[in-house]
């Protein structure tokens, strides 16, 4: 399988992105993670043709053709950082690759709770209608104290972590499987969804 593994922030020191790559490294005779930063985008700013920046339209294509998106978060003033926001509005306002795509979230923070608050939130904007990602149910893989978390060569250093991690990244699998077996039977649903817009509800919608 071959999955994008996001770096939800542009922090240059987080241990989100050392996360990641130890899931890459970790579980590279099982699946392909190619992690991506996006601390370089511009902030979203609703462009009139729905175009996205160059770096954003790039991304998009490699989530189109991956099998899945795995997504780590930290969490700021109990949410997601603004850059990873600002993605997912360039995502769901243009070419809209997360509709029905299975994606995983996980997140690695300074105290103990491991980013749980911005990973609920998280799974609620996922499930937006411009977005209608396949999140995988029941299972969270939070990641706290992590800056004690990684060794000198980024490995994870929490055993009890390691073998949670892996029995969530087992679960993601398979569900992938599953997942995409049924959006390939549905396909014509998920075009549909990729064309929805508030101005087809009688009411306007919430945007303005």
């Amino acid at each position: 399988m071959k999955f994008i593994g996001i770096v939800g922030t542009n922090s240059a020191q987080s241990t989100n992105r050392k996360l990641v790559q130890f899931m890459r490294n970790h579980f590279s005779e099982t699946a392909e993670i190619e992690v991506c930063e996006i601390g370089d985008f511009p902030a979203f700013n609703e462009p009139k043709d729905k175009v996205a920046p160059e770096g954003i339209r790039v991304l998009s294509e490699k989530i189109n053709e991956a099998d899945g998106v795995i997504i780590s978060t930290p969490e700021y003033d109990h949410s997601i950082p603004a850059v990873l926001k600002s993605l997912i509005e360039w995502l769901s306002y243009t070419t809209r690759p997360l509709i029905d795509k299975p994606v995983m979230v996980v997140g690695a923070s300074h105290g103990s709770l491991g980013s749980s608050r911005a990973q609920a939130h998280l799974r609620q904007i996922l499930d937006a209608p411009e977005l209608k990602a396949r999140i995988m149910p029941g299972s969270e893989f939070l990641l706290g104290h992590s800056l004690k978390a990684f060794d000198e060569n980024g490995e994870l250093i929490y055993s009890e972590k390691v073998k949670e991690l892996d029995e969530c990244f087992e679960e993601f699998c398979l569900f992938v499987s599953i997942t995409n077996q049924l959006v390939k039977d549905h396909r014509f649903k998920t075009e549909q969804n990729r064309k929805f817009t508030w101005e087809q509800l009688a009411d306007g919608g919430e945007k303005a």
